[in-house]
């Protein structure tokens, strides 16, 4: 059928054949409503009877749209997986060097904080495990010098009468002696130093103690008192002291005038709380202990200095030594000790009873534990058994308390006299959940430590093992273990430093000192699962050729973290914190030792370790101990000149020995094992297989070592804000500069020597490695070697520059750069650390915005931009790229030219010389600056400049086009190139705001229209389509749709014509611009795509749009924009545009009937009437479901007439129920005959069916209608109204008058006989109105000869049958009187 019509269209058919109408059947755009819309039973029936649930179907259709979401699901699924894998890839493959350099760092530090805690390795029970250095090159101490006592001392001591004493303010580097009533200082390190006196009272001196004040008593500077205790009274003495440029401590006495009687006491010991300031003391004449309370003014009751008994209440703190009351004393303190941690004092009395007390209330002591000899003997006894080293007459001599920093619950040591040290647990009532201050309610023996075995013995044992660490078991009982008795002074410092004077020979005036350490590379090496039980530690046997007086601590007191996890890590902060220095002083002078570190035990083990033949068995014995990544890392910080030793002159210098440093570095290169691929992970094909390589220990040594370096760097945050003394804001930086250049050029040393030697260190020595591989495995662990190698080294680079960059940060005024950032950026830089600042983009980015502050604050100031980046890029140069300079440099341009004329030749030519420089370097402006310099621009009316700036950075950002790309693939979600977009709109967002200020400039400027002109010009004429459709979204959201009409521009039509399938404002803008440039046929298409789419289009308005479609593709368009299109496209067109907006009017048509048809369900209504409001439907669903179900005979008709349907037995029984249906319909409404109801809807029709011979046929509707007549209306019609009807619709007379002929001769039912009678009225009425206006119009009646011949033929044949015809005589004579008209007619012509 197309083939044999090829010029004319196919239109669409109600029915599956071309001839035939469709019988009724679902339809697949209807759907459940088509089946019936008035008959829900049937549908349901129907549903029933094929199985199916009503509403369901089940062909192929269905099952397509079924499975449409299934396989949306699984295709979703299978993105997630695939993006979950690239996430998994990026994890594994996306760290950059640094970055990976920066996650080893850390996972070092953390590894380091597991060092562990002192409870963990004091177990419960007993040890007596000694590591005794066979060699002065294990040594853990090592004594640096001997201070002599001064001669002026030795000549006040021999004017004493009645009693001295010695003693060490180590801390300050001074020793005190007390002779009689007389007390004086002096720098035991000075060698001719000035003695500092306190004479101003007569009593003998009993007891001296240097401890701190309570806040705010005394000014400042006084930052120490002197408790001076006489037999008569006890003073406080205010101490300053001062560092000299030399390095020593200038100490200054100052008179408090605060002083209490002492009197019956005899105060032989003093203490101090660190934290409160709270003074205890007692004597020997009662075991009570006092409090001296002091303050700053006298108040009423209460005098500036008083002594309070706090453990005997009543007249005898007030009155102790009144004679009458007077008694032998049994039991008083030899000792007291604080621990500020856990807010504790303990004393120990002369029968070693230990009492311990509570200090958290600040006017009371509170006894908390009171352990007698006897009750700890019996404890000892249960845990170890029966021993000689705590026979009878042991002594407890001394008490250590163990801070609660260093461990949670061990709490005191107690020493014996024989030696041993009890290590004592305090349990309190809220240990389970309370904190450290809570009081303890008991204390029990947790672990005792043995003495050491006999030193002769040992070195028997050392000469049998030379060369080698040698632990030996010293028996718990026995004479052996008898080598601390008598011990007459112990002395412990954290981590475990253990001092022991022992008194061998009572008759000399020496002693032997035993001291100990703990072994913190075995015990923070977790490879060793013994350690519980050994509880290793150094020991060092040294005789003093003295008595000692007296021992302190010279350096701080040590503690590597502020809790028990990693407190004793030494090893940690070897590089970190000074050496600990211990001073002992004794009657011949001060003994300064010094605490090895493990670098320097190194390298002098190295150094004396038998040249290169021993050196192998030292480095093997390091290796067995301490672990392979330890030795490593020792090893290169010696290589490095981290090793010290004490020189021939008594100082601390650093190892330069090239033979020492040279075998260090050999230890590095040859011991540093290899790098080992973990074969059982490649299972994971996710992840390369250079992520499962585990690096060598030498990488591990590495890391180690740069992570001490780093230790208290890395997580400090970079500044602090402070107050200056003047009130302002004051920023310092958190670590001291000094030390952040110590790192500094530790990490440059460390630096040069691996790019020295990176030729021999298996994974820097570059692509010529590989050459020595044997196998794939070994490659591939050469290759992770190598990355994990070359992530450290790029950190220690970024580092070096990093710290570089504060230096140049903290030589600026850092305060007023800080004040001249962001807000935001402000925080962010308080909260930078310098991890953050070393390794990530933030950092880096913050630090460039400070440099940018530096310079814009030097280019304010008046300095030469050149001069200041050229001493940023030497100092810091990845701060301060070759792109930051040119950036300066427009900023340089931009200051110049804020300082000129804004409408001057000279400022415009600046502008465009800052514009030039910063579009050279377009790809480097961050958002914030590129807003800085918007914002200049746009002050300066440089409009067009600031939006070609903000351009040329949306390009460069995404120099690949994705954001394009992305737009043109329909914006999906979860698509990576949406962030190059996102990218892209915030720079877009700075030309809006550009806009803006361009549409807002005063029009009474005369150079506003001109800047106006220039900024619209780069906008319209810029090629960056992303650009402009965001501009044209930005102008719709605005408002500012006729701003899109007057754009003529590709990219508008290309913008318009993608939206408009997505939302119907855009598609009603689409033909309205085709329209504004009269391209009227593009203008017609879209308002038929807009009335054929999706969108929520009612059917009026898409009628509307049809409307205008067919108008505009009418109408020819002008211009050359029609040239060559062919004139059959736009018939197409119109032909399309016509056939659907018939098939709209009909639906239009139907809409209307629905709303009004009272058959419709409450249920179904909205449902039809939404349907049919809506999208355009076929002519199938509209006849199938909704005209012929709903009876509309008329709407059928026209529907056969729009789908060219012309079977005449179709249209004939439509006809038939047309007037039959209307015949009912009048009849019981009442209100018209049903004769004028019929002659009305057939007038209707015949014009709307333009008198169609197929649909409107009148060879059969003219019977039709006289059959009816006849039959229904005879004696209530007119009997001519038939032909008046057709006449009235302009069917020509010839027609009817041969289909009424036809129709008399035929004589059939029920125009049969003499019923004939009923055709002739209307015959004569056609003759009539033909005679008429033929007359009228003057021309041959009846138009021809012919034509009057064959009607007076008719006239005569009417006349001869009248009877027969039951015609009456009146009808007779009408018919003759008319033929005689007509056969007069024919004689005059």
């Amino acid at each position: 059928m197309a083939l044999a019509m090829p010029q004319t269209p196919q239109r669409p058919l109600p029915g599956g054949f071309v001839n035939t109408p469709a019988p009724t059947h679902a339809l697949s755009q209807v759907g459940a409503l088509t089946s019936s819309i008035f008959n829900r039973g049937i549908q349901a029936s129907m549903a029933q009877s094929s199985g199916q649930q009503p509403g369901q179907g089940g062909g192929y259709g269905q099952q397509q749209a079924q499975q449409a979401p299934q396989q949306q699901q699984q295709q979703g699924q299978m993105q997630q997986s695939q993006q979950a894998a690239a996430v998994s890839s990026t994890v594994g493959q996306g760290l950059g060097l640094v970055e990976r350099g920066a996650r080893t760092i850390s996972t070092a530090l953390e590894q380091e904080a597991k060092y562990p805690a002192l409870d963990n390795y004091i177990s419960q029970g007993f040890s007596s495990d000694y590591d005794m250095p066979s060699s002065a090159a294990w040594a853990p101490f090592q004594k640096i010098k001997m201070y002599d006592i001064p001669d002026k001392i030795f000549e006040q001591y021999n004017q004493a009468q009645v009693s001295t004493m010695m003693g060490l303010f180590a801390e300050l580097n001074h020793a005190w002696i007390s002779i009689d009533n007389a007390l004086y200082l002096w720098d035991y390190t000075e060698p001719n130093p000035e003695l500092i006196g306190f004479e101003e009272q007569p009593n003998s001196i009993t007891a001296v103690k240097l401890v701190t004040p309570r806040a705010g008593v005394f000014v400042p500077q006084i930052s120490r008192l002197l408790v001076v205790a006489t037999t008569s009274d006890i003073f406080l003495l205010g101490v300053a002291c001062q560092s000299t440029p030399t390095g020593s401590k200038q100490v200054s006495l100052y008179q408090t005038r605060m002083q209490v009687s002492v009197r019956g006491i005899s105060v032989q010991c003093i203490t101090g709380s660190t934290t409160s300031g709270r003074i205890f003391f007692a004597g020997r004449g009662d075991d009570d202990v006092y409090e001296l309370t002091y303050q700053q003014e006298e108040k009423w009751f209460q005098n500036r200095c008083a002594k309070v008994n706090r453990t005997s209440p009543g007249y005898t703190s007030i009155v102790p030594a009144l004679p009458f009351m007077s008694k032998a004393p049994h039991e008083f303190v030899n000792q007291l000790v604080v621990d500020d941690t856990r807010n504790i004092l303990f004393t120990l009395s002369s029968r070693s009873t230990i009492r311990v007390f509570s200090l958290r209330d600040p006017n009371n002591l509170t006894l908390c534990v009171t352990r007698s000899l006897s009750s700890i003997m019996n404890d000892l006894g249960h845990k170890v058994g029966p021993t000689s080293l705590f026979r009878q007459g042991t002594s407890i001599v001394s008490l250590s308390p163990i801070s609660a920093t260093e461990s949670s619950r061990l709490n005191l040591i107690g020493t014996t006299s024989t030696g041993c040290r009890i290590f004592f647990s305090a349990v309190s009532s809220s240990y389970y959940g309370g904190d450290a201050t809570s009081p303890p309610t008991s204390m029990q023996v947790h672990h005792v430590k043995f003495p050491p075995k006999d030193p002769s013995f040992s070195q028997q044992q050392q000469q049998q093992q030379a060369g080698s660490i040698t632990a030996f078991q010293a028996p718990p009982s026995g004479d052996d273990a008898n080598t601390l008795t008598e011990t007459r002074l112990t002395q412990r410092f954290a981590p475990g430093y253990f001092l022991c004077f022992v008194q061998k020979n009572p008759q000399a005036a020496s002693d032997l000192l035993f001291i100990t350490a703990p072994d913190s590379g075995r015990i923070g090496n977790i490879q060793d699962t013994t350690l519980q039980a050994k509880f290793p530690e150094f020991g060092l046997w040294l005789n003093l050729d003295s008595r000692a007086e007296d021992v302190g601590e010279v350096t701080p007191a040590f503690a590597a973290t502020s809790n028990p996890n990693g407190f004793g890590n030494e090893l940690g902060v070897q590089f970190d914190k000074p050496a600990t220095e211990i001073a002992v002083l004794t009657n011949t002078g001060v003994h300064t030792f010094r605490r090895r570190r493990m670098v320097d035990i190194f390298a002098s083990a190295i150094r004396y370790g038998g040249g290169d033949e021993g050196l192998d068995g030292e480095i093997k014995n390091f290796v067995r101990v301490y672990g392979r990544g330890e030795t490593i890392a020792t090893a290169i910080a010696v290589a490095c000149g981290q090793g010290s030793d004490v020189t021939a002159d008594a100082r601390v210098a650093k190892v330069t020995d090239p033979e020492v440093l040279e075998r260090a570095r050999k230890a590095f290169i040859e011991h540093g094992g290899k790098p080992v691929l973990n074969e059982n992970a490649l299972s994971d094909q996710g992840a390369p297989a250079v992520d499962n390589v585990q690096p060598s220990p030498r990488h591990q040594g590495l890391a180690l070592y740069i992570s001490r370096l780093l230790r208290s760097v890395w997580q400090a945050p970079v500044v602090l804000q402070g107050m200056s003394p003047q009130g302002g804001m004051q920023i310092v930086p958190a670590v001291p500069l000094s030390k952040l250049q110590d790192v500094q050029q530790d990490l440059t040393r460390l630096q040069e020597f691996l790019n020295t030697n990176k030729t021999f260190i298996e994974g820097l020595a570059g692509p010529e490695a590989l050459g020595r591989v044997s196998t794939k495995q070994e490659e591939v662990a050469l290759q992770g070697e190598h990355r994990a190698l070359n992530s450290l080294l790029s950190l220690v680079s970024d580092i070096i520059e990093g710290i570089s960059f504060v230096l140049v940060l903290f030589d600026e005024r850092v305060s007023e750069i800080f004040m001249s950032i962001s807000p935001e950026s402000r925080q962010q830089v308080q909260q930078m650390t310098y991890e953050t600042l070393f390794s990530t983009l933030q950092g880096k980015e913050l630090a460039k915005e400070l440099v940018r502050a530096i310079v814009n604050r030097n280019i304010a100031s008046g300095s030469n931009v050149d001069t200041v980046t050229d001493a940023l890029r030497r100092r810091c140069g990845s701060f301060c790229s070759a792109d930051d300079c040119v950036i300066f440099k427009a900023q340089e341009q931009l200051k110049r030219a804020s300082d000129q004329n804004v409408s001057s030749e000279t400022s415009r030519n600046l502008l465009n010389e800052s514009l030039r420089l910063l579009q050279k370097v377009a790809g480097s402006l961050t958002l914030e600056h590129l807003r800085d310099a918007i914002q200049q621009y746009i002050s300066l009316n440089f409009y067009a400049g600031a939006i070609q700036l903000a351009l040329s950075v949306a390009q460069e950002s995404d120099r690949g086009n994705k954001a394009l790309s992305w737009l043109n693939d329909g914006s999906p979600q979860n698509d990576t190139r949406a962030q190059a977009y996102e990218s892209r709109v915030r720079y877009y967002d700075l030309i809006h705001q550009i806009i803006d200020s361009v549409d807002q400039a005063p029009p009474q400027d005369p150079m506003t229209g001109k800047r106006k002109q220039e900024a619209y010009d780069v906008i319209n004429n810029s090629k960056d389509e992303v650009f402009q459709i965001n501009l044209y979204d930005w102008y719709l959201s605005q408002g500012w749709s006729d701003r899109l009409l007057d754009i003529d521009s590709p990219f508008i039509i290309t913008y318009l014509q993608r939206k408009s399938v997505q939302d119907v404002a855009h598609a009603d803008l689409l033909w309205r611009y085709y329209a504004h440039y009269e391209d009227f046929l593009e203008t017609a298409k879209v308002q038929l795509q807009l009335a054929k789419s999706a969108f929520e289009l009612d059917l009026e308005q898409r009628i509307e749009y049809l409307s205008r479609a067919r108008a505009n593709a009418s109408t020819k368009s002008l211009g050359l924009a029609n040239v060559g299109r062919p004139r059959q496209s736009r018939q197409e067109l119109l032909r399309e545009v016509s056939d659907l907006l018939d098939v709209a009017n009909i639906q239009g048509d139907l809409l209307q009937r629905m709303k009004a048809d009272s058959r419709l369900t409450a249920e179904k209504r909205p449902q039809v009437l939404k349907q049919l409001n809506a999208q355009i439907l076929g002519l199938d669903d509209l006849y199938n479901g909704y005209v012929d179900q709903a009876g509309y005979y008329d709407l059928a008709l026209v529907v056969f007439q729009t789908a060219d349907h012309r079977n005449p037995t179709d249209i004939r029984a439509t006809w038939q129920n047309l007037i039959e249906s209307l015949h009912q319909e009048t009849e019981s409404e009442g209100q018209l005959q049903p004769y004028e109801a019929v002659s009305e809807r057939v007038r209707i029709l015949g014009a709307r069916l333009s008198l169609s011979e197929s649909t409107f046929p009148i060879p059969i509707l003219l019977p039709l209608l006289s059959r009816y007549s006849y039959e229904f209306q005879r004696t209530t019609s007119p009997p001519t109204w038939i032909s008046t009807l057709f006449l009235d619709l302009s069917v020509p007379h010839e027609t009817l008058i041969s289909i009424l002929e036809t129709m008399f001769y035929n004589d059939e039912v029920p125009f049969k006989g003499r019923n004939r009678r009923f055709i002739v009225p209307d015959l004569l009425n056609v003759v009539h109105s033909w005679m008429a206006e033929s007359a009228q119009t003057g021309g041959r009646m009846f138009g021809s000869e012919e034509n009057t011949v064959a009607v007076s033929e008719l006239l005569r044949d009417l006349l001869e049958q009248g009877a027969g015809a039951g015609l009456g005589e009146d009808v007779v004579e009408e018919i003759r009187m008319l033929r005689g008209r007509v056969d007069g007619g024919l004689r005059r012509s």
